[in-house]
């Protein structure tokens, strides 16, 4: 009889604790903003993920902040985590675009306010808001910069855009190709590593067909390697003409310093122009060092406080502030968007140090 009531107490013991775990999970596993980030292994989005939880701090809000690793799959798995922890305001940039439709339109489904931040989420009604630089603008400073450090009448002009996948490769490039192709139509510059961008040099607006058919022939799919590899089958099968000084549109840091590498090491290129974009350490260094032309400043400070003003607004009952659309193939997406800053060696001093974006002991040669 007493061993029945211990086993009879020990059962009732387990049930109310599990019932105070329960209680606890419920309450204290409650988090209101969701975030998921595309990898942990470039620098930019582990920054991006203390910015976000220091922007946050201030604030009454709780974070839960996941990282995709590169998958679709695992990106919707992040998702579906975070919808069952209750948020209310998920910001999330996608791996990729039109394969992160599936995994938002869950999170509508249980009422989530959606934000795709840095890149947009394409083919779906259920993005709500949009919180970008200004991806032209971007693709439009690259191209500018080329045009003013240009040396001569037919100078060889290599392209090279993001991934396919990614729906600001295209914006970018869009950007860049408003301001190219004058010069190109003109004889300033002369492609040197794209048929499709040759067969389509006449027409300074192109459709999204268009831009695909050239993104796709010089895509480096945002990888430092891929951006190596085809720099060199380029550079392999240049003719002499297409030597000499010429002009590189890198799209990014990552790819600009693999790109300028290769231009280096190539006795028949005199001098090169390369772009590039996020200001990476190792780019500002390369700047410095006269190894990379530009990059484009895209301060993800002010990126991270306008997702999360943007977040705070909507749960505070608020209408978010925008200043922008953006069409993402089903829905015009309402954008906030930030500015971006063209920086050299000229003036990296002050873009980069003086504003505190990165401390000058970093670097060498300053």
């Amino acid at each position: 009889m007493k061993s029945r009531f211990k086993v009879i107490s020990l059962l009732l013991i387990i049930t109310v604790l599990g019932a105070m775990l329960s209680a606890c999970n419920s309450g204290g596993g409650k988090v209101d903003v969701g975030i998921v980030l595309p990898t942990k292994d470039e620098p930019r989005w582990v920054q991006d993920e203390q910015r976000f939880k220091d922007a946050l701090s201030s604030t009454k809000y709780s974070t839960d902040i996941l990282f995709s690793q590169g998958s679709s799959a695992k990106e919707k798995e992040n998702v579906q985590t975070l919808i069952n922890k209750g948020i209310k305001v998920l910001i999330i940039c996608p791996q990729d675009g039109d394969a992160a439709a599936a995994a938002v339109e869950e999170a509508k489904k249980e009422g989530i306010t959606v934000i795709a931040y840095d890149r947009l989420i394409t083919k779906t009604d259920a993005v709500d808001y949009y919180v970008t630089f200004d991806s032209k603008a971007v693709g439009a400073a690259q191209a500018q910069y080329l045009v003013d450090h240009i040396k001569g009448n037919g100078q060889p002009l290599y392209l090279y855009a993001g991934a396919s996948s990614d729906n600001n490769a295209f914006l970018f490039f869009e950007g860049a190709w408003s301001v190219l192709q004058p010069k190109i139509a003109d004889g300033t510059f002369k492609i040197a590593n794209s048929s499709e961008a040759v067969a389509l040099q006449g027409s300074q607006e192109l459709s999204r067909d268009q831009l695909g058919k050239i993104i796709g022939q010089v895509t480096t799919n945002w990888d430092a390697n891929e951006a190596k590899n085809k720099a060199q089958t380029h550079l392999t099968s240049a003719s002499a003409d297409l030597k000499g000084d010429v002009s590189i549109l890198a799209p990014n840091d990552g790819t600009a310093r693999s790109i300028a590498d290769v231009f280096a090491s190539d006795s028949a290129i005199t001098s090169f122009i390369v772009t590039g974009q996020d200001a990476e350490k190792a780019s500002i260094q390369y700047i410095i060092d006269g190894k990379q032309s530009m990059t484009v400043f895209k301060d993800v400070r002010t990126l991270v406080k306008d997702a999360i003003n943007m977040a705070v607004s909507i749960l505070d009952g608020n209408t978010p502030e925008t200043t922008g659309e953006y069409d993402n193939g089903k829905k015009s997406v309402k954008a906030k968007q930030t500015n971006v800053i063209s920086v050299d060696k000229d003036n990296v001093k002050k873009e980069i140090i003086s504003s505190g974006y990165y401390k000058e002991d970093e670097f060498t040669g300053l």
